[in-house]
C-alpha cells in the first residue's frame, strides 16, 4: 500500500513537470503536432474524477447514505461539447483560458473548506496542472495562424481574488462545491474530445462540421436542379 502511495506521488510530481514544461520556463513548443498530443494528454488525465471530485467527496463526508448521488453538474455552468465545437480555433482556446481561470477562483475557495495538510497537498498539486494546462493553451495560441493574443501565461504565484458570497449551510456549500467539481471533469473530458478533432495543421481556423458539409451538399444540389431549369428549350446534353 505504501509503495503505490509513493508510486502516485511520484507520477503526480513528474506530471507537475510536464504541465508547467512551457511559458513559466521562458519558451513555448513551436511544433503544433508536439504541442496538441501534449494538451490531448493533460485533458485526459485532468477529466479523471479521481484527480479532484473523489478526493473532494471523500473529504467532505459526502460518499455516505446515497449522498454522492446529488453531486450532479448544474446546467449552464460550464460550456457543452456542442458548444465548444461551434467555436472557431482560437475562440475555443479563449473559452477554455478563462474556464480554468474561473476553477482556479472557485479551487482557493473549496481548499478553506479542507482541515488535512495531507489533503490540502494533493488538491494543491491539481492547482499546478491546471495552470500548466493554461500555458500550453497560450502556446497553442501563438502558432495558429492570424493568432490575436486573447490568452495569456498564468502567473506562478496565486493571484488575488475578491471574497466569494457566502453560503450559510455549510452542508449545501459542500455539495455546491462537488457540483461544480464534476462538472470540471466533464468539461476537461469534452475538451479532449474536441482537441482530438482538430487536424494535422494549424492552418484551419474551424474544424469540419458534418452539419455543415451536409448543408453546403444540399446548396449545390439546389443550384444544380435551377441551372437545369433555366436550360433554353432544345437544348441536349452531349
Amino acid at each position: 500500500m505504501r509503495a503505490q502511495l509513493m508510486q502516485r506521488t511520484l507520477l503526480s510530481l513528474v506530471l507537475g513537470l510536464l504541465f508547467l514544461s512551457t511559458p513559466a520556463m521562458g519558451s513555448c513548443l513551436d511544433k503544433y503536432q508536439e504541442l496538441l498530443g501534449q494538451l490531448q494528454k493533460q485533458a485526459d488525465f485532468m477529466q479523471h474524477t479521481s484527480m479532484l471530485l473523489d478526493p473532494y467527496i471523500r473529504i467532505q463526508g459526502l460518499d455516505k447514505d446515497g449522498l454522492k448521488e446529488y453531486c450532479q453538474e448544474r446546467p449552464g455552468t460550464f460550456p457543452s461539447k456542442d458548444a465548444l465545437q461551434q467555436l472557431s480555433r482560437q475562440g475555443f482556446l479563449h473559452v477554455i483560458n478563462t474556464t480554468l481561470g474561473q476553477v482556479l477562483h472557485r479551487l482557493r475557495t473549496l481548499l478553506k473548506d479542507i482541515p488535512k495538510a495531507q489533503d490540502l497537498e494533493k488538491l494543491n498539486m491539481m492547482k499546478l496542472h491546471i495552470r500548466g494546462f493554461k500555458n500550453n493553451i497560450h502556446c497553442m495560441a501563438q502558432l495558429l495562424p492570424g493568432s490575436v493574443e486573447k490568452t495569456e501565461p498564468t502567473p506562478a504565484g496565486p493571484a488575488a481574488s475578491p471574497s466569494p458570497t457566502p453560503i450559510p449551510d455549510a452542508f449545501q456549500r459542500r455539495l455546491e462545491g462537488c457540483r461544480f467539481l464534476h462538472g470540471y471533469h466533464r468539461f476537461m473530458h469534452s475538451v479532449g474530445q474536441v482537441f482530438r478533432e482538430w487536424g494535422q495543421s494549424p492552418s484551419r481556423s474551424r474544424r469540419h462540421s458534418p452539419r455543415r458539409g451536409l448543408r453546403k451538399g444540399a446548396h449545390r444540389t439546389h443550384l444544380s436542379r435551377r441551372n437545369k431549369r433555366l436550360k433554353p428549350r432544345g437544348w441536349l446534353p452531349r
